[in-house]
């Protein structure tokens, strides 16, 4: 029940039961002798009782509808298919890119230059001649048999203590015995004064001579 109905059901009662009272008092009025007054009275009372009508129910909205499943869309257009279909004159394809030239290794540093030589001041000096460390004893034998002679012309190297430590012949005897005998000679019987630097320290340095060979006297 709802709350108009509640409402107006309370009304009636309260008017049923107004109603009954004053029949009750009638009664009793006419019994007590004052049915005059008491019907005056409840006269009046009516004309000035006013019941209280409920205000009709409120109508209750209607349901919403119910729902209504969506409308499809409209079927796509079907798509021309156009065939492919292989060029008169297809392009060419183009070249592969160049590939890119990786760059140049960076040049090695040069080491420094090595500081120059001290310059030599004084050159070795032999401390007697060179011909007079040969005598006619140190003739080779075979070179006197095939009576070979003639002039060798030779460099030596002298280190820094005066010795001979390495012999070049530059001109040849002709005789490969008187050659090597000079070298031979010179390395083991030369001594030289060692050249000096600048720094007044010995140093190597060469010497070039030449030695003479005649065919000694019978």
């Amino acid at each position: 029940m709802s709350y108009a109905d509640q409402k107006m059901s309370s009304g009636r009662i309260t008017a049923i039961v107004i109603v009954a009272l004053l029949h009750a008092l009638l009664g009793y009025a006419f019994i007590t002798g004052l049915a005059y007054n008491v019907v005056k009275q409840v006269a009046k009372d009516l004309k000035t009782f006013d019941v209280e009508e409920p205000p009709p129910p409120e109508e209750e909205p209607p349901p919403p509808p119910p729902d209504q499943p969506a409308a499809p869309p409209p079927p796509a257009a079907p798509r021309s298919v156009v065939p492919n279909m292989p060029s008169p004159n297809p392009l060419p394809a183009p070249p592969p890119a160049p590939m890119p030239t990786p760059p140049a290794p960076p040049a090695p540093v040069a080491p420094p230059a090595p500081p120059p030589p001290p310059k030599r001041v004084e050159p070795a000096r032999a401390k007697t001649n060179l011909a007079s460390y040969v005598t006619n004893d140190d003739y080779p034998p075979s070179a006197v048999r095939a009576e070979e002679q003639g002039t060798t012309g030779f460099r030596l190297t002298v280190g820094p203590n005066g010795r001979v430590t390495n012999c070049e012949i530059t001109s040849s005897s002709g005789s490969s015995s008187l050659d090597s005998t000079t070298c031979r000679l010179m390395r083991s019987r030369a001594r030289f004064t060692p050249a000096t630097d600048s720094t007044g320290s010995t140093t190597t340095d060469t010497v070039s001579s030449r030695i003479r060979w005649v065919l000694p006297d019978e």
